[in-house]
């Protein structure tokens, strides 16, 4: 079955709270936008970015019991960091409870925290869509959006290593599949060229 965009708004909506519902539609909004740009279905993209954080703002303890049970964890990471979970809760709920069967449109919404290699088009665009929409004015957003904005897939690997330089500089730890997402999209664009 295909999710579609009343479908996710709606879900959206019930869902998840005043502040987070503003975020999840200037991800949707963004990554419309980006799609349109750049030759990925837009409605596909308006889509995940609208269900991208359904399951954002479970409990971490819910969280941790439903991956155990869905069994979700492919790291150890996983279990020690339940923030990084949500996507695959989302996509997985999806797929098992409303029967999405659109397997780019659940990799989008699994992996749009860490990214993970081989991302498609619409893996990168909701990775990158969730961490530069217009609602958020951390310093360098502006650089990422044009980045993203002139090449997708230059502007995803600039919204991968700004998430490294972060974390290295805030003590933060590096989750693994952040660390091989930037390598396979380095490496991409090197055998591109």
């Amino acid at each position: 079955m295909e999710l579609r965009v009343e479908d996710a708004m709606s879900l959206a909506t019930h869902m998840l709270s005043a502040s987070r519902l503003k975020h999840t539609l200037g991800v949707a909004d963004y990554a419309e936008e980006l799609a349109r740009r750049h030759g990925v279905d837009p409605i596909k993209a308006r889509c995940a970015g609208l269900a991208h954080d359904l399951s954002k703002e479970l409990p971490a303890q819910e969280q941790l019991g439903l991956a155990r049970f869905w069994n979700l964890f492919e790291y150890p990471e996983d279990e020690q960091y339940p923030y990084v979970l949500h996507g695959r809760l989302s996509a997985y709920w999806l797929e098992h409870y409303f029967k999405i069967d659109d397997r780019d449109l659940l990799a989008a919404i699994a992996s749009h925290t860490l990214g993970r290699p081989g991302m498609s088009r619409l893996e990168m665009l909701i990775y990158s869509a969730d961490l530069t929409e217009p609602n958020r004015t951390f310093p360098e957003v502006d650089k990422l959006r044009q980045s993203l904005y002139d090449d997708l897939d230059r502007g995803t690997l600039d919204c991968v290593e700004g998430t490294l330089i972060y974390l290295k500089e805030s003590n933060h730890p590096i989750h693994p599949l952040t660390q091989l997402t930037y390598d396979d999209l380095k490496r991409r664009l090197t055998v591109g060229n």
